[in-house]
């Protein structure tokens, strides 16, 4: 678990690269970044984190710590392996963030103070677990079997299709995105999902500012545009996209053997899509804005302009990552 140390002040304060922008400051590129919390943000560099959420006096709540190095065999630090691994741990370091959120901005509070029933721990301890494995059956079913289930069927009427494993690949891959895309614009739908990607906003807008070596401003960073090519939401949808190229290698027709053959090259997906998203945020050319430019687009769904009082959050969070030494330049 990690240790966190808390302060908790009313307002941010100003960047700690203040005073105006030098052109050894700006357009830098750095390896900082952060997600969107209930009512925060979290930032993550190279030698502390932070995260500032909003309590229910309207106070920002800042807890850091220092960033957890993972030390792995140099096998597993080579490019297109370092991925997933670099992916299990910020899920991991996220998922305890989004958790913490929701204490400190009061929404299971309620829940805190009430005594656990015989019921709620069987839950904990039976019920959650498989409620898991059920979260990732569907997945299952409806991201891999599904596609491949009813291409088949589409194959029923028109034979032909049978053998074209590229039209296959590429229909089963558009539905998936399909699919990802339409239940990314149903959450939005929830107010409390909005509020999200607010703050998502503020922690691209803050990200940007910073890079462009501005003072971390509210008013500097609300002139920041709220799209970043490294972010989350591009990384999903170009995970999607490597698939359909990876799947034009499967030659199995049979939808539940093709959907197994599929299961173990996630990881190897996942590598791809990591290193994709880092040198579009290393880089700005050609190559790279077209490699950008579906989850630029997605993040028109994902990414809602954030009020000052998110940017305020996303500014706190911010200094504490901020190395002071380059350290987070690439």
């Amino acid at each position: 678990m990690v240790d966190y140390g808390t302060q908790t002040s009313g307002n941010a304060s100003t960047g700690r690269s203040g005073g105006e922008r030098t052109d050894d400051m700006a357009n830098k590129k750095t390896s900082i970044g952060g997600q969107a919390l209930l009512e925060g943000i979290m930032m993550r560099g190279p030698k502390m984190s932070a995260m500032a959420v909003r309590n229910p006096q309207g106070e920002i709540v800042l807890e850091e710590w220092p960033t957890a190095g993972v030390k792995r065999a140099k096998v597993l630090q080579l490019p297109f392996v370092r991925g997933i691994f670099n992916l299990v741990d910020s899920l991991r370091m996220g998922y305890k963030c989004l958790m913490r959120s929701a204490e400190i901005a009061g929404l299971d509070e309620d829940e805190a103070k009430k005594e656990p029933k015989w019921y709620d721990k069987l839950f904990d301890a039976i019920l959650m677990p498989l409620s898991v494995v059920l979260a990732v059956v569907i997945c299952f079913g409806l991201f891999l079997y599904a596609p491949a289930q009813l291409y088949n069927w589409l194959c029923i009427p028109f034979p032909a299709l049978k053998d074209m494993y590229m039209l296959r690949s590429a229909f089963e891959g558009v539905l998936r995105i399909i699919l990802f895309v339409g239940y990314v614009a149903a959450t939005s739908l929830s107010k409390d999902i909005r509020r999200t990607y607010m703050y998502h906003g503020a922690e691209h807008k803050t990200i940007f500012c910073y890079e462009a070596g501005l003072p971390l401003t509210v008013e500097n960073v609300r002139k920041q545009s709220r799209f970043h090519p490294r972010c989350g939401t591009s990384f999903m949808i170009l995970v999607l996209i490597v698939g359909i190229v990876i799947s034009f290698f499967i030659h199995i027709q049979n939808p539940l053997l093709r959907a197994m053959v599929k299961l173990p090259l996630l990881p190897v997906i996942a590598g791809i899509g990591y290193e994709l998203i880092k040198l579009a945020g290393r880089k700005d050319n050609l190559l790279t804005r077209i490699i950008s430019a579906p989850g630029m687009w997605l993040q028109h769904i994902t990414v809602k302009e954030p009020e000052d009082s998110m940017i305020e959050c996303a500014i706190r969070a911010m200094e504490i990552a901020i190395p002071g030494d380059d350290s987070d330049q690439y």
